[in-house]
């Protein structure tokens, strides 16, 4: 069995570290979760520009492995510590479906969510772009039909008839959505959806305020 000692988290809340903290809690991995404040930008202090010369979370610290990127995270902790449920193996059936909504999350939503939550949000108020947040929100709907549709359709999960990594990080763009009030329009299957996986006790803990 893989040593999970001195797994160790920087996290902060609502930010997508969240999907890191998921799949801890649903892989029952032991770890240390370490607060990054995140109540201005860049995120925490000098200090934490050592840990992530960005400062950007999240970060993994794993005993010297080191990995920044969310998603990367994901598949990071599955290589080493699965074999899991969690994650779609080259020999079923879906593995590009897994691979294929996995990626999306960030390949495929990112650039017009964030942009959807810069021009209604995050930037001051002058700096927002309402011709910006218009066209965001359209390709966000746009978005948000092609999963209800393709990715998800009459099933439970987006892939392998089970909950994944994959549903994983898409739910956190949707989550996003719904603290912004920009998921009322989605399609109902991806409302039902929605409140589905995140009626999960992991989901619960990844997503605490705390």
């Amino acid at each position: 069995m893989a040593d999970t000692s001195g797994i160790r988290l920087y996290h902060a809340p609502r930010t997508r570290s969240i999907r890191a903290r998921w799949l801890l809690e649903e892989m029952g991995l032991p770890h240390e979760i370490v607060p990054v404040p995140f109540d201005k930008r860049p995120a925490g202090d000098e200090n934490y520009a050592e840990i992530h010369p960005l400062r950007k979370v999240p970060v993994l610290h794993d005993k010297g492995t080191v990995v920044m990127e969310s998603l990367a995270i994901l598949e990071y902790l599955l290589g080493r510590y699965g074999p899991s449920p969690l994650a779609v193996t080259p020999d079923e059936a879906d593995y590009g479906s897994y691979l294929q909504w996995l990626h999306f999350g960030e390949a495929g939503m990112g650039m017009a969510v964030n942009l959807l939550l810069a021009h209604s949000v995050l930037l001051p108020e002058k700096a927002r772009d309402p011709k910006m947040a218009a066209w965001a929100l359209s390709e966000v709907n746009q978005l948000l039909e092609f999963i209800g549709k393709i990715g998800l359709g009459e099933r439970q999960y987006v892939a392998a008839d089970r909950f994944t990594a994959a549903d994983i990080s898409v739910t956190y763009m949707f989550y996003l959505l719904k603290t912004i009030r920009q998921f009322d329009g989605a399609p109902d299957n991806l409302k039902a959806y929605f409140k589905r996986v995140t009626a999960r006790d992991s989901w619960a803990a990844a997503s605490a305020l705390d």
